[in-house]
């Protein structure tokens, strides 16, 4: 097995796009306090407690990340229909994948990687330039959180395994990675299907956006707008439809919606900014996942 490098130790001189992380006069005077990043002692730990014949642990080996990788391509091509371009037949990489830390969970019995998730830290955002996010959205009002902001992405969890034990192990695991190495927010890219009843449309999405812009939005100085925006003012928003099972989840847990949905030609998904910070954990989710 080819061993990872250790993608959570410091770098130092690199060329980063500044462009990304503007540096106020208020930033500037507290550049004296160095904010911590994760460091090497608190990098993936190995396999937490199994629950349910379900095992967590981070990938510490290139195979492992393949493995993640094959599930991701088997749901976002298999399922969902995605145009990947991949340098790898039957796995879904790109470039961010070297930079993020992944997730896994598997099956105790037959050792499958059944759930995934990966993580980029402010560090590795910094190296690659760029969150995944900002490749579909204009982040610039985030820009005072990204020393403690992390990105999930690429999300997944096996067909025969979505009876919401897995999405919850990755969630403790996720808590528990935020907590040790003191980070407080997470954004992503939550996925809408562009179709409805079998039929590609943007309507469910637009549908989901109306409802959830008049509940769930957050305040108006983390708004973001999308690079390619999903034109909902053309689409019939009337549905009575319910959000995606994960999106549903995130907004349990205290999640907000930072802006209108981007189109994603490639998955062919309208994808909605989404913001969670650890403060804002409901307090019976903080007893689950942080003992508090």
């Amino acid at each position: 097995m080819k061993e990872l490098p250790t993608p959570t130790f410091p770098f130092s001189q690199l060329g980063l796009r500044h462009a990304l992380w503007p540096t106020p006069a208020t930033a500037r005077r507290a550049e004296a306090i160095t904010v911590p990043e994760v460091a090497p002692a608190a990098a993936p730990q190995a396999v937490e407690a199994g629950r349910g014949g379900i095992s967590v642990n981070w990938a510490r080996h290139q195979d492992e990340v393949r493995a993640a990788q094959r599930l991701r391509y088997e749901v976002f091509a298999g399922e969902m229909g995605a145009r990947l371009s991949t340098p790898l037949e039957g796995h879904d990489v790109d470039l961010f994948d070297d930079f993020c830390e992944h997730l896994l969970v598997r099956d105790e019995v037959t050792r499958q990687v059944i759930g995934t998730y990966r993580v980029l830290t402010p560090a590795q955002a910094r190296r690659v330039g760029s969150t995944y996010s900002d490749t579909e959205f204009d982040l610039t009002r985030l820009r005072d959180l990204r020393e403690r902001m992390v990105e999930l992405g690429r999300s997944c969890v096996h067909a025969e395994h979505r009876q919401g034990g897995v999405i919850l192990a990755l969630w403790g695991a996720l808590a528990a990675f935020m907590n040790r190495n003191r980070l407080d927010t997470m954004i992503g890219c939550a996925s809408i299907p562009m179709w409805h009843n079998g039929v590609t449309s943007g309507d469910a999405a637009a549908s989901i956006w109306r409802q959830l812009s008049a509940t769930h939005m957050a305040p108006i100085q983390y708004q973001v707008q999308p690079r390619l925006p999903l034109p909902v003012h053309r689409l019939n928003d009337q549905l009575d439809i319910e959000p995606p099972a994960l999106i549903k989840g995130y907004l349990r847990l205290g999640a907000k919606v930072l802006g209108p949905p981007a189109w994603d030609p490639d998955f062919n998904t309208a994808d909605l900014p989404m913001l969670m910070r650890i403060d804002d954990l409901p307090a019976r989710y903080r007893k689950h996942f942080l003992g508090d």
